[in-house]
């Protein structure tokens, strides 16, 4: 095609929305590391890139050919190295091949979240691989590429279908073929919460999902001229409204069935609107988009616990409720508030009977394929890391990673200038004679909640406390601490924050120290805190060698 019969306006707007697409990978890394244990961040954050990185190679390479190709209703073409130049409109082909690309990459890293902590990293690299070059460009075909179910009249505008039930349902075999993190299920089968290690990085994650999704939507209108312009600011309306009302349902469920409003899954309320809009998005009104994505939130925390506590599948952070249940349940409600051929809107049961079918043939077709994908690789290499290693954490076994910046301690993150670093010793003192030898020495550590240190601290100053030693801690007592819900499962033992305060003493009689903490601390309430007394053999003051009742007093050596 000449260059003049490209649109320069609809070129733009479809690689604009390849741009806002792509970032949506960052937006999945965030989040699947956030809801999963920091000693396996990076290689969460790794596998994300690699699902963009060989799914551009292997897609460009085979995938796009098969999922546009002029084939049968199948299956599309050979096409190595996507070189035939019919596949573009009102833009180039290269610029529909780099759309669809980040796409394809959706599908495949939406697996990654549900596999996390204990898949091999070589299995989850040919997964990849597979589903990038063969099942999802086949699937895509039936419904994008001139197949079977578009012939049908099957609408799946964006993707709910065949982007994300299809990574939904390559999740959900992949999980329950993979089985569960070690300790997720106690020994009657119950479920045990495994809280992620991050709820910022997860909320981070799911903003940035909730903007890219404006391209994955919007830009899939592939122009911005004629009736176009319209059909895409509808878009970005019903795509925000599904959002917002799946989060608003999730808030409120979650606060009637666990007495507070669960965070992690209020996101991943925003993600089922989402998933559950993209199928209609171009064919509903604004308010049939807030009714599908009110019903999504409802339904993705049921399903969630379905999955969890029911089928027993473990999935850290929800990707197949959110993809795979949401992605079906949108697409059939599509057929239903359709504002041309819907169920509500006089067009009866047709399309919502085609909706169910392509539901359930990309359904089939997926599930049937990855587990003979997962199969071949289980019965081969292996999907699953040893015990050992999944305990250690993936970041190490996996990577050699010992940890990233934001958890190494300080001592290893180059936070000391070299000149600090850097000091001159001097000749070790005589030990003075000492004219208390043979005073009893006593430490005395104190657990307390946080708020009432600044008043502890003022009362040892007053008593004449010199020197005591601060560590934030994190601990429970009888009362296991506070009862919490991580996603619908009860945490069995509550951590929380507190501070211990160590103070050793000679001059200062223990029975006063300890009569004045309790003053300080006490209020008849749980959580006033609690007191230890232990015998110390001996202090060194090391710049002077006083020993013992002479080392904790101000007075120098002489």
């Amino acid at each position: 095609m000449e260059t003049t019969a490209f649109s320069s306006v609809d070129t733009l707007w479809v690689l604009f929305g390849a741009v806002l697409v792509f970032f949506m990978q960052p937006g999945f890394a965030m989040l699947e590391a956030g809801l999963t244990r920091a000693k396996n961040a990076g290689n969460i954050v790794l596998k994300n890139l690699m699902d963009f990185s060989l799914g551009s190679v292997f897609f460009w390479l085979i995938g796009f050919g098969i999922m546009f190709g002029a084939g049968s209703s199948l299956f599309g073409s050979i096409d190595i190295f996507s070189k035939a130049d019919t596949y573009g409109g009102t833009y180039p082909s290269y610029a529909f091949l780099i759309f669809q690309t980040v796409f394809c990459a959706t599908a495949a890293t939406i697996v990654s979240g549900a596999m996390a902590e204990r898949t091999k990293f070589i299995s989850y690299v040919i997964y990849s691989i597979v589903i990038s070059a063969v099942i999802y460009p086949i699937s895509g075909h039936w419904i994008w590429g001139g197949g079977w179910l578009g012939s049908l009249g099957f609408h799946d505008f964006a993707g709910s279908t065949t982007v994300h039930m299809v990574g939904g349902v390559a999740a959900f075999v992949g999980a329950a073929m993979l089985g569960a993190r070690i300790g997720k299920y106690g020994k009657k089968g119950e479920s045990q919460a495994i809280p992620g290690h991050s709820i910022t990085l997860a909320a981070l994650g799911v903003f940035i999902l909730w903007f890219g999704w404006f391209g994955f939507n919007g830009a899939s209108t592939v122009s911005m001229s004629g009736d176009s312009i319209l059909s895409a600011s509808t878009i970005f309306v019903t795509t925000n409204l599904a959002a917002a009302a799946g989060a608003v349902a999730v808030l409120f469920l979650t606060w009637i069935r666990y007495k507070k409003p669960d965070v992690s899954m209020t996101l991943n309320g925003v993600l089922a609107g989402l998933v559950a809009i993209t199928a209609g998005c171009d064919a509903v009104s604004p308010l049939g988009a807030l009714i599908i994505g009110l019903i999504a939130g409802v339904v993705v925390v049921f399903a969630v616990e379905f999955i969890d506590k029911v089928l027993k599948v473990d999935d850290p952070v929800g990707a197949v409720a959110v993809h795979g249940v949401c992605g079906a349940l949108g697409t059939i409600l599509t057929g239903v508030f359709a504002l041309d051929g819907g169920l509500l809107y006089g067009g009866g049961f047709k399309m919502v009977g085609i909706q169910t079918l392509g539901v359930i043939a990309v359904a089939a077709f997926i599930g049937a394929a990855m587990f003979i994908t997962f199969g071949i690789i289980k019965k081969t290499i292996g999907l699953r890391v040893e015990k050992e290693e999944e305990i250690t954490g993936l970041d190490i076994v996996e990577h050699n990673l010992i940890g990233y910046a934001d958890f190494m301690p300080s001592v290893f993150a180059g936070d000391i200038s070299s000149e600090e670093k850097t000091f001159e010793t001097a000749p070790v003192p005589e030990a003075p004679a000492s004219t208390h030898s043979g005073t009893k020495l006593t430490k005395v550590v104190v657990i307390i909640n946080q708020i009432k240190f600044e008043a502890l601290k003022l009362a040892l100053d007053k008593l004449g406390i010199t020197g005591i030693t601060v560590t934030q801690v994190l601990g429970r007592g009888m009362q296991k601490g506070h009862t919490e819900y991580y996603r619908g499962s009860v945490v069995e033992t509550t951590l929380l924050p507190k501070v211990k305060v160590e103070i050793v003493v000679a001059k200062i009689p223990v029975k006063t120290l300890i009569d004045t903490i309790k003053q300080t601390l006490h209020t008849g309430n749980i959580g006033d805190g609690k007191i230890f007394v232990y015998n110390v053999e001996n202090v060194v003051k090391v710049r002077t060698s006083q020993e013992g009742y002479d080392a904790l007093q101000d007075e120098e050596a002489k």
